[in-house]
């Protein structure tokens, strides 16, 4: 878990010049909490956090999503990643990202995730999504 964390501070300092940050808020049965970094055009690397529930059970996630299409409007995307701590293993995420409003810097978003590991599991969640520095 350590490594994951400083994996995760390492890749947010080294990214942290001309930044587009985007903050997220994930609603299903196990609801989490999300930062993440576009980079490029095309990749999208996220940092989860489960949130509601005791420390013990808090699972950390870590994904890089590649963005399969995308406009001003909504962005499909699919990705890879790791889960540490509670419900561990490998997380396969599938989601799109919807910005209906004029200001870009308000969504939504829609996602189903596999998890791959100590229990496999399907799970769906929807939620905001705040996009900072928005040109």
């Amino acid at each position: 878990m350590k490594k994951l964390l400083f994996l995760f501070f390492f890749i947010g300092s080294v990214t942290l010049v001309q930044a587009q940050w985007t903050t997220a808020f994930h609603i299903s049965n196990r609801p989490f909490a999300a930062v993440n970094k576009q980079l490029g055009e095309k990749w999208l690397p996220e940092f989860r956090v489960d949130v509601d529930n005791s420390f013990e059970y808090t699972g950390l996630e870590l994904v890089v999503n590649y963005l399969f299409i995308q406009n001003d409007t909504y962005q499909f995307y699919g990705g890879l990643g790791a889960r540490v701590n509670y419900f561990s293993g490998i997380v396969i995420p599938a989601g799109l990202n919807i910005y209906p409003f004029e200001n870009k810097n308000f969504g939504f978003q829609m996602e189903v995730a596999a998890i791959i590991g100590d229990v496999d599991i399907l799970r769906g969640s929807t939620g905001i999504r705040y996009r900072f520095n928005k040109d």
